[in-house]
């Protein structure tokens, strides 16, 4: 029985929707902004949270009148209900932004839909939550140190990082790298296209990353004919992340990966993303999570997945704290544990 087919006739039932800003002072010139989405009915809520990243998206969504679907459905209705509304008033800035939208909306009617059940997600599928092994997430800066990374080890010392490369990574800073120990996953953000983390393919930095840290997932490399030449010998530890919002482009990869990171919100819909994780079981490919900076119910969403189909895999689903460290004098240590006993129904996990 596939994974969709387990929660495509949940029934829910909706009288009113809400949207509410969140925010959060990252940086004195990087204010993160989301929205979260909250539908109503038969007296209990469920939530789900935008995480494009315009603001002016994100203010627009906030203020907007949509036609939204109310009254019974079950999932799989429901999402063929929102086929015809029109969530965004005008083309956002990146049209991934689509599917980031239509994922917080459609995560809020799934937990929506499993309070009304009285029913956690776990249990819908019949999965048990298993502790969530987490990375931190962090770029070293356009004139590299590793500054941040010794601060957070200092801290928590079992701290493992997906760090994101730049060419001007030199041997020195990659032979630094290697000496934490700590490394799960380089990123080098070459398959994003028009945002302001792309990359210019680099096919010496990434040979040199992969000779000098040979543990670590190589993800999202610029594949043209030289980047091909210089990755050949590493294929296994190559995954893949930005392009992928479903199985066909999955299937549409120069080959097939050994893993592969799953983001909800790249998928849009549940249906999507479900047929992505039975796809990568199918074919044994290792999956693990992503995050998009979300500030609320979302990263708690992540890290329940993550918990019940790739607990173990480097998940880049740390804990909201991270956004701001030295905010908060105590930091989770990874893997989160499920708390015993659990909730009642929706969503999310607790961890203890």
């Amino acid at each position: 029985m596939g994974t969709w087919s387990k929660l495509a006739g949940l029934k829910l039932t909706i009288d009113s929707v809400e949207l509410q800003p969140r925010s959060l002072r990252v940086t004195p010139q990087f204010d993160r902004r989301t929205t979260v989405v909250r539908l109503g009915g038969a007296g209990v809520h469920g939530l789900g949270e935008d995480v494009s990243y315009d603001d002016g998206d994100q203010e627009r969504f906030q203020q907007a009148t949509i036609a939204w679907p109310r009254g019974e459905f079950d999932l799989a209705g429901f999402s063929t209900a929102l086929d015809g509304i029109e969530l965004f008033g005008q083309p956002p800035q990146l049209f991934a932004y689509h599917d980031y939208r239509r994922w917080a909306v459609e995560a809020a009617a799934l937990d929506l839909a499993l309070r009304q059940s009285g029913r956690t997600l776990a249990a819908q599928l019949g999965r048990l939550p298993r502790p969530v092994r987490f990375v931190v997430s962090m770029g070293l800066g356009h004139s590299p140190t590793l500054d941040k990374v010794h601060g957070l080890i200092r801290r928590v010392p079992s701290t493992r990082f997906k760090l994101d490369a730049n060419s001007e990574w030199s041997q020195d800073l990659l032979d630094e790298i290697a000496a934490l120990n700590a490394i799960d996953i380089v990123d080098f953000k070459g398959a994003y296209k028009g945002t302001p983390v792309d990359t210019v393919p680099d096919a010496r930095l990434y040979r040199r990353v992969a000779e000098t840290l040979p543990q670590a997932i190589l993800e999202d490399p610029a594949w043209i004919a030289e980047t091909a030449v210089a990755l050949e010998p590493y294929h296994e530890r190559i995954a893949w992340d930005a392009a992928i919002h479903s199985v066909s482009d999955i299937e549409a990869l120069p080959f097939q990966p050994r893993a592969m990171n799953l983001k909800p919100s790249r998928f849009g819909t549940l249906e999507r993303l479900c047929e992505a994780y039975d796809y990568c079981a199918r074919h044994r490919i290792t999956t693990y999570g992503g995050g998009q900076f979300e500030l609320d119910i979302g990263r708690h969403q992540i890290q329940t997945l993550a918990s019940l189909f790739h607990s173990d895999g480097p998940n880049d689903v740390a804990p909201v704290a991270y956004h701001r460290p030295d905010e908060h004098p105590i930091l989770p240590a990874s893997p989160l544990t499920p708390a015993r006993p659990g909730p009642e129904s929706g969503f999310v996990e607790s961890w203890s």
